[in-house]
C-alpha cells in the first residue's frame, strides 16, 4: 500500500485545476432508473435449483464413494456460497465425497492460500459447506494445442473421480466469439491454474481469443476426468435467472445457446453517447477486469477492435472494492482515478493479474485526483464540450449495476422521450469537502 505522502504527490490538485480552467459551472443532475423486465429465482431457492441441476447429469459412470472436484471462481456471483452448497449437498446425498478447489486461474496473488481466501471472502468455507477446499497452485500437462503448446489442469482435480465445474455464463470483456465467459474459459484458464492462465492468455495475443478457448477444452474434455458443468445465466439485476447442468460432451454445443440467452439479459447504459462516466466502485468482485469493458465501451486488449458503442469519452473510477484485496486490474480503463483508489492498490497482486492475462495497459495509472470535485472540474476541460452545462455525464454504482443512476440534464431530456426509465427531478451538483453525495441513488 501507498504511504499518504507519496499518494499526497500523485493527485493533481484542486487549487491547480482551478487555476487552470477557471471557475466552472456544473451540470445539473437527477436520478434514472432502468424498468427491467426480470425473472430471478428466488434467493431461497438457489441452492435446491442447483442440486436439481447436479442431479440431472447423467454419472453413471460414478460410484458410491467417488469423489467429485468442484472448481469455483472468483467473480461476484450473486448467492454463489448457496448455489456451491447445494451442488455439494446434491452430490453427497448420491453417495458422492465432493470437495471444492479454487478454478480461478492467478486471481488471489497467484498463491494457494490467496485463493483460499478469495473464496472465504465469498463465504465459501469448509465450515458453511461441509466439505474440504483444497488448494494447491499445482498443476500438470496434459496435452498440447493446435499450436503445440502445453495444455494444464490442476492436479487436485486430475486426482479426483470426477470434476464438475460452476460458473456464470456471459459476455466476456476482452473479446468476442461463440463461446465467451463460461464454463469452458473455467477450464481452460480456472482449472489451468496461474501456469495455464498465463500460457492460455500468452497464446490469445498470437492468435484469436475464442478460437484457443475451444481448441484447448478439447483437449480437456479428452484428457481430464470433466463430467459437467453448472451454469447460470444472469437477469439485467445480476441475479440467477436460469441453472442448468451441462454434460461434458455437450458443453461445446450448449454454450453458445446460453450465451445468446445471456446477451439478450445482459444490463448496459440506457444511453449510447456520454461525456463522462462517473463510476463509485471498481473490482474483481464487480467485474474480472474491475469494471465491465461491454458497459464501458473500451476493451482495449490487443488485437480486438474497440466496440461502436457506447461512446464515452471519461471514465472516473472513485473506489476499489474491499473484496478486490487490492486487485485492480483494470485501473488503465479509467481516464481518472480518485487518490484512495490508488492507496488501496496492492500492486504486487495486480501485477502478477496483468502479467497472466497478458494486457499490461489495462495496469497503468490515470490521472490521479484528490476528490470528486477535482475531477469533476477537470473533466469539463477534457471532453470537447464548450459549455459544462451541457455536459453529458453518468453516475452509476458500478458497471455491475448499471440500472439505477444519476445523469444530466441533457441525458434526462433525452430519456424522458423513452420509454422504460424513470426520470427523476434535477438537483444542482453538490459536494462535501470535494466529495460527491454517498448514495445519490
Amino acid at each position: 500500500m501507498m504511504e499518504p505522502d507519496t499518494r499526497e504527490s500523485l493527485a493533481v490538485s484542486e487549487a491547480a485545476i482551478t487555476e487552470s480552467c477557471g471557475e466552472t459551472p456544473l451540470p445539473q443532475l437527477g436520478v434514472i432508473e432502468q424498468l427491467w423486465e426480470t425473472d430471478p429465482i428466488p434467493t431461497e431457492a438457489i441452492g435446491e435449483r442447483a442440486g436439481k441441476a447436479f442431479r440431472s447429469l447423467p454419472l453413471e459412470g460414478l460410484s458410491a464413494g467417488d469423489q467429485v472436484a468442484l472448481g469455483v471462481g472468483s467473480r461476484g456471483i450473486a448467492n454463489l456460497a448457496s448455489i456451491v452448497e447445494g451442488v455439494v449437498t446434491a452430490a453427497e446425498e448420491q453417495g458422492f465425497e465432493p470437495f471444492v478447489f479454487p478454478a480461478m486461474g492467478s486471481h488471489g496473488g497467484a498463491t494457494a492460500d490467496g485463493q483460499v481466501e478469495t473464496l472465504d471472502a465469498l463465504g465459501i468455507t469448509e465450515a458453511a459447506l461441509g466439505c474440504e477446499i483444497r488448494s494447491s497452485m499445482a498443476v500438470e500437462a496434459v496435452g498440447e494445442d493446435a499450436m503445440e503448446r502445453a495444455v494444464y489442469a490442476a492436479e487436485d482435480a486430475l486426482d479426483a473421480d470426477a470434476v464438475l465445474l460452476a460458473n456464470r455464463v456471459k459476455p466476456h470483456t476482452d473479446f468476442r466469439g461463440d463461446v465467451e465467459s463460461g464454463l469452458s474459459k473455467m477450464a481452460v484458464i480456472g482449472l489451468g491454474k496461474h501456469r495455464g492462465a498465463e500460457s492460455l492468455h500468452n497464446a490469445a495475443i498470437a492468435t484469436d481469443f475464442a478460437d484457443v478457448i475451444a481448441d484447448r477444452m478439447d483437449v480437456l474434455l479428452a484428457e481430464t476426468p470433466i463430467v459437467g458443468g453448472i451454469a447460470l445465466v444472469e437477469n439485467a439485476a445480476d441475479r440467477a435467472a436460469h441453472v442448468e447442468g451441462v454434460d461434458a460432451v455437450d458443453i461445446p454445443q450448449r454454450e453458445p445457446e446460453l450465451l445468446g440467452m445471456a446477451e439478450e439479459l445482459f444490463p448496459t447504459l440506457p444511453v449510447d453517447q456520454l461525456d463522462l462516466l462517473i463510476v463509485d466502485e471498481a473490482g474483481k468482485d464487480k467485474s474480472g477486469t474491475g469494471m465491465d469493458t461491454n458497459v464501458l465501451g473500451r476493451y482495449d486488449f490487443h488485437g480486438e477492435p474497440e466496440p461502436e458503442a457506447p461512446q464515452i469519452t471519461r471514465v472516473y473510477a472513485r473506489s476499489l472494492t474491499d473484496p478486490s484485496h487490492g486487485n485492480a486490474l483494470g485501473v488503465g480503463l479509467a481516464d481518472l482515478v480518485h487518490r484512495e483508489f490508488v492507496a488501496d492498490i496492492d500492486f504486487a497482486d495486480t501485477y502478477v493479474n496483468i502479467a497472466t492475462s497478458g494486457e499490461p495497459r489495462r495496469a497503468k495509472l490515470p490521472l490521479v485526483v484528490p476528490d470528486d470535485e477535482t475531477a469533476i472540474l477537470l473533466s469539463c476541460s477534457m471532453t470537447g464540450v464548450a459549455d459544462p452545462s451541457e455536459l453529458r455525464v453518468a453516475r452509476i454504482p458500478s458497471t455491475m449495476d448499471p440500472d439505477t443512476l444519476v445523469v444530466s440534464e441533457s441525458v434526462a431530456a433525452e430519456l424522458r422521450e423513452r420509454g422504460g426509465v424513470d426520470v427523476g427531478p434535477l438537483r444542482p451538483l453538490t459536494f462535501e469537502d470535494g466529495a460527491l453525495p454517498a448514495d445519490p441513488y
